[in-house]
């Protein structure tokens, strides 16, 4: 009797535990994201409506803005959302610690610069030596592409105050600083590029084509937790049909994309940008659901040469399954 008794606890322990970590079908998609130039491709599919009709009637949507990518790697930590998009260097080192997630598609790439402030004496990225550059994070996707437009020419941060000093700033901020003399350069994304050429008359010392990997540097990405793209695949891929409807979009009729984002931020954070300011900015941007696999390989070094990461082994970051199974219905 006893045996029997103490099976039956072991059987409902096992039941308790394997039905621990599983989640049910989804209601609602929670779709996180930064109310950046970046993330244009998950603006347009809101305010497009693309989200509504490929998830369907009977799905609700919410939505999180983050000011930066490690509120948003944490937020997808603690199930606060489900899917969204967010910059490769967040992802990779949070996956690093925690793997419950996978970038599954590629959102923008381009879209960053390096930029010096007026009177810098910055004319190379040689002249950095000793100066103060700003960044929009420590660790962040720009602050990689810095480290390796640095180390090309012999260059190394040193966050004591060496080499080349960082100066984690929020982007909106930078113009400010400029002017006052507090930092000589800044890598940062788009629309602030050009938000510092016209208030601050920075000059761009390295354009999108040429900071970091040009073209095809990863800026965005779409990111999702694992537990929500394992039970729900076919809303995984609604999102992505979503995505990708967005980035045509953006594509063929980049005025209106433009327009589209300048009130949808006017509308979620109260500040207005310009639309012509904007529009310039967006130049620099190559909206793309194809992810880059050796780019990001590469970010991963460059992190874990920073000791920002314990290890550049992304093995199961990636994950193109569904992407691919969208872009084959095309």
């Amino acid at each position: 009797m006893k045996k029997f008794i103490l099976g039956i606890i072991a059987l409902s322990l096992a039941v308790v535990a394997g039905c621990g970590g599983a989640e049910e079908p989804a209601e609602e998609v929670r779709i996180g994201y930064f109310p950046n130039l970046t993330h244009i491709s998950t603006v347009v599919a809101l305010q497009n409506g693309y989200f509504e009709e490929e998830f369907g009637e009977d799905i609700a949507i919410d939505t999180m803005t983050f000011p930066n990518g490690s509120a948003f790697m944490e937020a997808m930590s603690t199930d606060e959302f489900d899917i969204g998009t967010v910059g490769p260097s967040p992802a990779t080192t949070t996956y690093m610690r925690n793997p419950a997630h996978s970038i599954i598609a590629g959102a923008v790439n381009g879209g960053a610069v390096l930029a010096t402030a007026e009177g810098s004496g910055i004319d190379s990225v040689e002249d950095l030596d000793g100066k103060n550059v700003a960044v929009p994070t420590i660790g962040s996707t720009q602050d990689i592409m810095l480290r390796k437009a640095l180390h090309e020419v012999g260059l190394d941060i040193d966050d004591s105050g060496g080499t080349v000093s960082l100066n984690p700033q929020a982007p909106a901020d930078t113009s400010t600083l400029f002017l006052q003399g507090d930092v000589d350069a800044a890598a940062t994304q788009e629309p602030w590029g050009v938000f510092l050429e016209n208030q601050a008359n920075a000059d761009i010392l390295l354009d999108e084509d040429e900071f970091g990997w040009g073209e095809d540097s990863t800026m965005t990405v779409v990111t999702a937790r694992d537990a929500f793209t394992e039970t729900n695949p076919e809303l995984t891929e609604a999102y992505l049909r979503a995505h990708v409807r967005a980035i045509e979009f953006i594509n063929e009729n980049t005025e209106e994309a433009v327009g589209i984002f300048v009130d949808h931020i006017t509308e979620v954070t109260g500040s207005e940008l310009s639309e012509e300011e904007t529009l310039e900015a967006s130049d620099r941007l190559y909206p793309t659901h194809e992810i880059d696999e050796e780019v990001l390989q590469e970010m991963a070094t460059i992190s874990f040469e920073a000791d920002y990461i314990s290890s550049d082994d992304i093995e199961g970051l990636i994950n193109t399954e569904f992407i691919d199974n969208v872009t084959s219905e095309e």
